[in-house]
């Protein structure tokens, strides 16, 4: 071939034998390990990445880890970095809103397990209130010249009355009796010796009369032990009185010998006005 033929010169210069030192050659050759980067921005900017990025923080998380990684590889380019503040910053908001929400679920309490050391608190018991003593019922002051064994016989008899809805009338018969037949004492019999086995305040000799009233067992009062006890000499009393008809109209001595039968009826009329005085004070 001749070297002056112009076909010759072409094929020449079409081939050339040396790298071309032109900015273009050079610009290719070292941008060739480029040819990525377009490939990772567009995965970056595809929608599924996007989606990733709005829908959780794990998703955030891992692709912040996966950028991180590439970033570390030597021909990764540095333009990763960014990206990964941004991802880091949609996390954060997520949070933020997340921590605002009023839809999320409460933290579980943490029940902490009780000291060994605490001491069980103990449980309280009833209290139980001592029994109440009973009250003794207040004696009645005497009066009138009484004693006080006299007195408390003398407010049995107005009890009594008072319980069968007596009149004031019939209480003053009835101790006005009392006082004239035992002095308001509650006698025993010496003809009788059972009714000394009795709580008594003394003993009388007039055949078989016992108690307050001076009542006999042999003409129907009751038994012995009946008539021993005051409050039952003073219910059979009233219970004669009320069987005598108009007893309420007269006069006290006359009340009293109708249910006593005593020979000395006249005696009774001396302790009216003792009895009236008593009578008053017991039912104050």
């Amino acid at each position: 071939m001749h070297p002056d033929d112009p076909s010759d010169q072409k094929l020449t210069e079409a081939r050339p034998t040396t790298l071309s030192d032109d900015a273009t050659s050079t610009e290719r050759t070292i941008g060739r390990h480029r040819a990525a980067e377009p490939s990772r921005r567009a995965l970056l900017g595809s929608t599924p990445v996007r989606v990733a990025l709005a829908t959780g923080v794990t998703c955030c998380l891992s692709l912040v880890a996966v950028a991180t990684a590439r970033g570390n590889h030597d021909d990764t380019p540095r333009t990763v970095e960014p990206l990964a503040e941004a991802v880091a910053d949609r996390a954060a908001i997520a949070d933020e809103r997340a921590s605002r929400s009023l839809d999320r679920d409460a933290a579980p309490a943490r029940i902490l397990p009780p000291s060994p050391t605490a001491k069980p608190t103990p449980t309280p018991t009833a209290v139980r209130k001592a029994p109440k003593k009973p009250v003794k019922p207040r004696r009645p002051r005497p009066v009138a010249g009484l004693d006080q064994a006299q007195m408390d016989n003398a407010k049995i008899i107005v009890d009594v009355g008072l319980e069968m809805k007596m009149p004031r009338r019939a209480l003053v018969v009835a101790l006005s009796t009392a006082m004239q037949e035992s002095n308001l004492y509650n006698l025993a019999s010496d003809v009788l010796p059972e009714s000394a086995e009795y709580p008594n305040q003394g003993s009388g000799s007039d055949h078989d009369s016992v108690g307050l009233f001076q009542q006999r067992p042999s003409s129907g009062w009751g038994t012995v032990a009946q008539l021993m006890r005051p409050s039952y000499a003073a219910r059979a009393f009233y219970t004669a009185l009320n069987e005598i008809p108009g007893w309420q109209d007269m006069s006290v001595t006359a009340a009293a010998q109708s249910v006593q039968i005593s020979a000395y009826p006249d005696a009774y009329a001396q302790h009216e006005d003792r009895a009236t005085t008593v009578a008053a004070a017991l039912t104050a």
